[in-house]
């Protein structure tokens, strides 16, 4: 294979608490090993990330710890910024923060915050994390947050808590068209999920460049960095291997949301599977589960996961690299630690007959 533009790996650890945590340690300490970039924890209503990532930084040398994602309902904006100075500070600044405003049923159900307007509270999230984390005295005055309160014993604050870098990376989970542009705009990288190499102009990076020009920026420097599942078999075997991650695709595609407000389930449309991505939440909704998840596209699934062979997955690497991805976040499939392990190697190989390591 040629030389490629140059890509880098990720692994995602997912939720703590699964009864796989020492694997999910393992699985860290052999990312860092093996030269990954990064490794990601997730939050949703179980573990949080940010406990997750100071377990795995005290016990990992290079390899990057982030947030995908923090939840913005679960935390005060300056909250966020302490969190993250710490992280950074302890890790020896390998701290990546990602935010996500998380969707209402978590957001109203859980934490008890009304999801309305959330790109406007997103960049005012953003916007008060970065003055914090700056160490400049804290004052704010937004639609949804003003710092300090007026008319009371509040004063402007400085961190106490010096980051070991002055920039502490910034991404956003971001999916639908106006959240992506905002996401350009206002961050240093964008976290992805379902991601079609095919599609990943018209349903993601037309909307980041569209940002960052409205920055005044360009596409250089930004960290594109989308989340794939990735089970490694026979290529004679991509449709067995492809039926593991049908009650995951299921799952989002027909469950993450109401029935009026599911992004992915949008993002499914957006890819060409209208009339699928409607039998898929007819019948998640209506608890036909396995039903569900027998009406999830092979198709569909191939191009949102990295299946088989690894030289079938560097061919698909090539093909995310050329369509901007800058790094490619890996979610191993895998009851057990050898076939996870097995998987974290096969991508740093299948990354190298790429020719993009």
């Amino acid at each position: 294979m040629g030389k490629g533009i140059g890509m880098r790996l990720g692994i995602n650890l997912g939720y703590w608490g699964a009864g796989m945590d020492a694997d999910n340690l393992a699985v860290a300490r052999e990312a860092d090993r093996l030269g990954y970039a990064v490794c990601w924890a997730a939050e949703a209503y179980g573990s949080d990330a940010a406990t997750v990532l100071a377990w795995v930084a005290a016990q990992t040398e290079r390899i990057d710890v982030g947030s995908a994602i923090f939840q913005i309902p679960a935390r005060q904006p300056a909250m966020t910024a302490m969190t993250a100075a710490t992280l950074d500070s302890l890790s020896g600044g390998r701290f990546r923060l990602g935010l996500g405003v998380s969707g209402p049923q978590v957001s109203e159900g859980w934490y008890g915050v009304r999801f309305d307007k959330p790109l406007a509270r997103t960049r005012e999230y953003v916007e008060i994390v970065r003055r914090a984390m700056s160490r400049e005295r804290l004052t704010y005055e937004g639609e949804h947050w003003t710092l300090p309160l007026p008319g009371g014993p509040g004063k402007p604050i400085k961190l106490t808590v010096h980051p070991q870098r002055e920039h502490i990376p910034l991404y956003i989970a971001a999916i639908g068209p106006k959240n992506l542009q905002q996401t350009g705009e206002i961050a240093d990288g964008a976290l992805l999920i379902f991601p079609s190499s095919d599609h990943l102009e018209e349903t993601a990076l037309k909307h980041l460049r569209a940002g960052r020009e409205k920055a005044g920026q360009t596409m250089d420097g930004f960290d594109v960095c989308p989340t794939l599942p990735l089970a490694l078999g026979d290529d004679k075997d991509v449709a067995r291997l492809a039926d593991t991650f049908r009650p995951y695709t299921a799952l989002y595609v027909g469950g993450m949301g109401s029935r009026k407000q599911n992004f992915y389930n949008q993002l499914a449309q957006r890819m060409g599977y209208e009339k699928e991505a409607a039998e898929i939440q007819d019948k998640y909704l209506s608890g036909d589960k396995e039903g569900a998840a027998a009406a999830v596209p092979q198709q569909l699934i191939d191009q949102t996961t990295l299946l088989g062979s690894v030289d079938r997955i560097a061919d698909r690497m090539q093909a995310y690299a050329a369509a901007g991805v800058t790094t490619l976040t890996l979610a191993p499939a895998g009851f057990t630690l050898d076939e996870r392990i097995a998987a974290l190697r096969a991508g740093t190989e299948a990354l190298e007959r790429a020719g993009l390591a």
